[in-house]
């Protein structure tokens, strides 16, 4: 495996034993772990496996199920995870071919027998699209914690009519602005408002400069 790329656990579905065996042999040189299995069938088993690879390699071709319909299986589950899916084939397919594929969910296609350089080409390729998903996953968790937080704000509040604190889950009661950073991103900056500025500031300013005329 080359310095920067990364190891992945690899199925493979693939009815033809000495493809099968030669794809495996490569895929191992590269660094990954290989799942082999012969058909659909037992490329299915191995998805439904909460350590089901985020790779895999499907022979279209195969008896039973063959890889389209283990394609529109991997799609149709109803967890989030994403599998980046390859489809192998015999030959170079035609445009109309393509479009099948990849309306039953496949990622990208090479032809066997699969040269070395564009095989780990395209694995790369799929390692780069399963991170990205990943990274986009994790964002989307955050802002659903982050919007969970904040809908936390929308209830009531036991909060006191005299010195405004706030009573939190452990009925300890605290200031507002430090209930509410512990929940939000929010910062807060102090002020004066109109009102309170007319009641409390300038008659402690007032009382400042009387002060000063005594003295």
């Amino acid at each position: 495996m080359e310095e920067g790329e990364k190891r992945l656990r690899i199925l493979i579905a693939e009815d033809d034993e000495t493809s099968r065996a030669a794809l495996s042999a490569q895929l191992v040189k590269f660094g990954h772990q290989v799942v082999a299995t012969r058909n659909g069938e037992e490329a299915l088993q191995e998805m439904n496996k909460p350590t089901a690879p985020a790779l895999v390699i499907l022979d279209w071709v195969m008896p039973g199920t063959d890889g389209i319909a283990v394609c529109r299986a991997i799609r149709g589950r109803p967890d989030c995870s994403y599998v980046y899916i390859l489809l192998l084939t015999a030959k170079k397919i035609q445009d109309e071919d393509i479009v099948f594929g990849f309306d039953a969910g496949a990622d990208d296609f090479v032809t066997k027998p699969v040269p070395e350089e564009e095989l780990r080409a395209r694995i790369q390729a799929g390692v780069r699209i399963i991170d990205l998903h990943r990274t986009v996953t994790e964002h989307v968790r955050e802002l659903q914690q982050a919007l969970s937080q904040v809908r936390q704000l929308q209830g009531l509040l036991p909060i006191c009519s005299y010195c405004k604190k706030i009573r939190n889950d452990q009925n300890y009661w605290q200031q507002v602005e430090g209930y509410i950073q512990e929940r939000t991103s929010a910062q807060f900056t102090h002020s004066f408002c109109p009102d309170c500025y007319d009641k409390h500031v300038l008659p402690m300013l007032s009382d400042v400069r009387s002060r000063k005329k005594v003295v």
